[in-house]
């Protein structure tokens, strides 16, 4: 089968199963009509690398979804008129779940994948995919009124709506062969216009210019129509081995791979959720660095690195390639990895960040991924050291050199300073921004599996409360809260108990939250006057936005035992949240790794908006 062939084959074969997919993603079927032409006429322009893979509509999936979300913005759900009543409810109760849910949904009903691959193309876990879609069928045949066995069957019933015609497969791939021409005729007019301008620089310097006009030529000069020289990406403008030094000198670096991240799953970074941050990006190389301790190193350990770097078709583009990249790592789906801290990087490129992650499965490594943005192309850069250091200073090195061997090209922009990182406040990330996810989580030894966390949901007992205070977040003063536990779910089933809950909660005004947290805090100081319960003040903190107040309690239990537990109490302006931790065994976390994640829990509560249902 020649390549046209094999191309409008996969065309005819899948085109109706990508529009109903990216219809429940939207309700808007013209929007997802327009995705999935869009997205094969980018298949035909680079069919000699989509034809090499196994999985073909796994890669058109990512181009369908990304162009019916972004055409879709500001549009309303289920536009069209006269939908049967069974499809608009299908599409009202999908307008009702989050984005993930509504993928979770697809990628079990219209079109099953293992849950593997369904976490991967959702970006969250395993464990965490399994929970999202119990959640997602739970509320989806709540909000349908059917029973979760029949949720497959009422989504179903969008294929009958999503039909019509579709454009000839040669007009599709004449659309592509354009794309393709563009770029060509582009880069020909780029390079014959350095070609003629090169020529008239040589031909001023010539002896024989003064005597043109004895031969009757006129002097006058040529008018030469300029065309911007179109960017491209060279291996020349990757890092060198040798510039990681600055990383660790006590090891010798080395370059390994370097290509176009088009085999294999494309994942070369943690927390990476796609082979590209740009899928419609004009190119794309990696290089990958190992450094091996020095002869006289005394059992220093090894370290690696990863380049990866994106050109993108516009500025504005980029920008966005940015946005995703760092979500990557702000918002870590890999298990076993912490969020430490995010730096912004003034003066490096356009716009740059430094994310330090830990990574502790096995045994503890740092990660800090530098991602920066110079004109039209993007810059990742990872290092990861075991029991490394979190200053990001040498790893904003590391970017800023990546930035500097890339400026001054077509398509680029700023340089880079010296960089001098200035730490951030976490952007928002997760379902519920305003509160805690996974990826917050402090590292645990010997749990043996990766935090979860569940769904958010309102409940009527706030487990994050101890038996002092025993705060609930049900009385008048918050209008509408949330509730959460992250734990470890093999263990929880031996140690129920075990976990780290947050309740965060939203009140009318920061005066409610004020009098809400000073009520917890004399309960608080009432109960270390109890024989059996000793109360440790371990943080305090107060501001006028702001609040901060952690304590250890240690109950006498029968048998001679004892119950140690954390819990903290924060607000800021109209918003209050509870952090509680109740260990189980060797399953502890210390006092300092309380105080961190209750005022990481505080640095995101600020964008905690909840609304009542």
């Amino acid at each position: 089968m020649d390549q046209p062939e094999e191309f409008d084959a996969l065309y005819k074969d899948v085109r109706d199963q990508l529009l109903v997919e990216a219809y429940a993603l939207t309700g808007d079927l013209a929007v997802s009509r327009t995705a999935v032409r869009d997205a094969f006429a980018v298949a035909w322009h680079h069919w000699n690398k989509v034809q090499r893979q196994e999985d073909k509509i796994g890669w058109l999936r990512p181009h369908v979804w990304r162009r019916a979300r972004n055409r879709h913005t500001a549009r309303p759900w289920h536009r069209e008129r006269n939908l049967p009543d069974d499809v608009a409810e299908t599409l009202e109760a999908l307008n009702g779940l989050s984005l993930q849910q509504r993928k979770a949904l697809v990628l079990t009903h219209l079109s099953p994948v293992p849950m593997g691959q369904l976490a991967r193309e959702i970006g969250v876990t395993a464990s965490a995919a399994e929970t999202l879609v119990a959640s997602a069928d739970t509320d989806f045949a709540r909000a349908r009124g059917c029973t979760t066995d029949e949720v497959g069957l009422r989504l179903e019933g969008l294929r009958g709506v999503a039909t019509g015609r579709w454009p000839r497969s040669t007009i599709v791939r004449r659309a592509g062969t354009t794309r393709r021409r563009t770029h060509a005729i582009a880069g020909v007019l780029a390079t014959t216009a350095l070609v003629v301008a090169s020529g008239t620089v040589v031909a001023q310097g010539s002896d024989d210019a003064a005597a043109l006009s004895d031969q009757g030529f006129s002097r006058r000069p040529l008018k030469v129509d300029t065309v911007a020289e179109v960017p491209t990406l060279s291996e020349s403008s990757l890092l060198q081995a040798g510039q990681l030094a600055r990383v660790n000198r006590s090891l010798t670096w080395s370059a390994g791979e370097t290509h176009d991240n088009t085999t294999g799953d494309g994942l070369v970074l943690p927390c990476q959720n796609a082979s590209f941050a740009d899928p419609d990006g004009l190119g794309a190389y990696v290089r990958t660095f190992s450094g091996k301790p020095k002869p006289k190193a005394k059992r220093k350990p090894g370290a690696s690195a990863v380049q990866m770097v994106e050109l993108s078709r516009t500025t504005e583009e980029a920008e966005e390639t940015y946005r995703t990249a760092l979500g990557w790592f702000t918002a870590c789906s890999t298990p076993w990895t912490q969020l430490v801290a995010v730096h912004a990087l003034p003066g490096v490129g356009d716009e740059a960040s430094i994310v330090t992650l830990r990574r502790w499965r096995g045994a503890t490594r740092i990660a800090q991924v530098g991602v920066a943005r110079t004109g039209q192309v993007v810059t990742t850069t990872m290092t990861e050291v075991r029991d490394g250091t979190t200053n990001p200073d040498k790893s904003a090195s590391v970017l800023g050199a990546s930035v500097n061997a890339l400026c001054g090209r077509p398509g680029t922009g700023d340089c880079s300073a010296p960089p001098k990182p200035r730490r951030e406040v976490v952007p928002a990330a997760g379902e519920v921004p305003g509160m805690l996810g996974e990826w917050d989580m402090p590292p645990i030894r010997g749990a043996g599996e990766p935090w979860v966390g569940t769904t958010p949901k309102e409940v009527s007992k706030n487990e994050a409360a101890t038996r002092c205070d025993n705060t609930q977040f049900t009385g008048k003063a918050i209008s509408v809260h949330l509730s959460r536990t992250f734990l470890f779910p093999e263990a929880a089933k031996k140690n129920p108990t075990f976990g780290l809950t947050q309740t965060a909660g939203v009140a009318r005004n920061a005066a409610q939250t004020r009098r809400f947290v000073d009520r917890v805090r004399t309960k608080m100081a009432r109960c270390s006057d109890e024989v059996s319960t000793e109360v440790t003040q371990i943080f305090n903190q107060r501001g006028r936005k702001s609040e901060l107040t952690a304590w250890r309690v240690e109950s006498e239990l029968p048998g001679n035992r004892s119950l140690e537990v954390y819990m903290a109490i924060m607000r800021h302006g109209n918003t209050v949240s509870q952090v509680g931790f109740v260990p189980a065994g060797k399953l502890q976390i210390t006092r300092d790794e309380f105080i961190t994640l209750s005022k990481r829990a505080l640095e995101r509560l600020p964008r905690l908006r909840l609304e009542k249902k």
